[in-house]
């Protein structure tokens, strides 16, 4: 510390010690105007020479106690301004370890934790910020894909006319279905899109109703009617229940799910079921289990589907794969205080298992 340095702090711990010297000062005026009254009382019985020596005294232990007490201080106050002046670096708050008196090491304690707090909270948002970078990146990629087949159908049109030929009735029906197609694909990419970035802000866009599970389970299959038509899956939802949720969220949950169920069936032969059961419990809480006759998944991936950008061996096979729709999925459910599990046999086909917990609804403000 130099010079300048030593002096402000000096002055510093002098200022914050200013009452105690008024005090020591005050008692040190009480007992030599004691004394001058005791002189005056008994002459001879106290000097002026005693006095003096009282006040001479009682400064120098004043003087000697303050110095003793700043050098015993003075690393702190070394550190802290040494904090103070790198105020814009993260480390700034854990260069203060010299801490003296209680108080003080309080202080330190409590700006490490705060320290420790914000790292742990910065690490959080860049990851979310990493997350979100690299879906965003993904996204933009497979978007790619159905707007390439649009425009290679496009250009195959433009050349026959430009040939002098027009298409056939069933060329026109295979375009339309192919446009259909990449049409749904991108308008599932874009709503999975909008669904995360909603995903943080989460608590302001729910809204928590009994819902009738088997209504909700017949809109998302019939939202995704024309797939399982052209890929020969046949839905069947039995059963009745109600939930407290939130519709559209579970809307989204459920439109992942069935999608991940034709995703995996479609390159089967023949036709497949695809069953949705509903089960009304008798603790209140209900129960839904959607079953695909599709590839299934993997032992060694299935622990890890829910993880984000985890496509797996299927999923790096069909080229489809965001790995996103499962992680979002089981976010949601999270946020609803609902469970979601996956199980799989390879070959045989996969279950996802929605529970809708009594109690599921309050974790929704923790």
């Amino acid at each position: 510390m130099n010079e300048e340095g030593e002096m402000s702090s000096i002055l510093l711990y002098l200022r914050d010690r200013l009452l105690y010297l008024v005090l020591i000062i005050g008692v040190i005026g009480i007992c030599v105007t004691l004394y001058l009254l005791e002189k005056s009382r008994y002459p001879g019985l106290v000097t002026e020479g005693t006095i003096w020596y009282f006040i001479e005294l009682s400064l120098l232990a004043t003087a000697i106690w303050l110095c003793l007490d700043y050098i015993r201080q003075r690393s702190y106050f070394k550190q802290l301004k040494e904090a103070l002046s790198q105020s814009d670096e993260l480390k700034a708050a854990v260069l203060i370890q010299s801490g003296v008196t209680a108080e003080q090491k309080q202080m330190a304690t409590l700006l490490r934790e705060q320290h420790r707090a914000y790292l742990n909270e910065l690490g959080r948002y860049r990851r979310q910020q990493e997350l979100h970078n690299h879906f965003v990146m993904q996204w933009v990629h497979h978007m790619k894909t159905p707007l390439s087949i649009m425009d290679l159908h496009l250009q195959d049109l433009l050349q026959g006319e430009q040939a002098g030929s027009s298409p056939s009735i069933d060329k026109l029906k295979e375009l339309r279905g192919s446009l259909q197609e990449e049409t749904e694909r991108m308008s599932s990419g874009l709503d999975m899109m909008l669904q995360t970035a909603r995903l943080e802000k989460f608590e302001l866009d729910a809204q928590m109703r009994s819902v009738p599970l088997h209504e909700l389970a017949r809109k998302a299959v019939n939202a995704h009617k024309r797939l399982c038509i052209r890929h020969s899956i046949f839905p069947r939802i039995d059963g009745e229940a109600w939930a407290e949720t939130d519709e559209k969220w579970m809307s989204f949950v459920l439109s992942q799910l069935i999608s991940n169920a034709v995703k995996y069936s479609k390159s089967k032969p023949g036709g497949k079921q695809l069953k949705i059961r509903i089960h009304a419990l008798d603790n209140g809480s209900s129960r839904l289990e959607l079953t695909d006759e599709g590839i299934g998944i993997a032992p060694h991936d299935l622990p890890r589907v829910f993880e984000p950008f985890f496509t797996g061996e299927n999923g790096r096979l069909s080229g489809e794969s965001t790995g996103m729709g499962l992680y979002l999925a089981k976010q949601v459910c999270a946020k609803l205080g609902h469970v979601l599990t996956i199980k799989s046999e390879l070959g045989s086909g996969t279950t996802a298992e929605l529970y809708f917990q009594t109690s599921g609804i309050h974790q929704l403000g923790d």
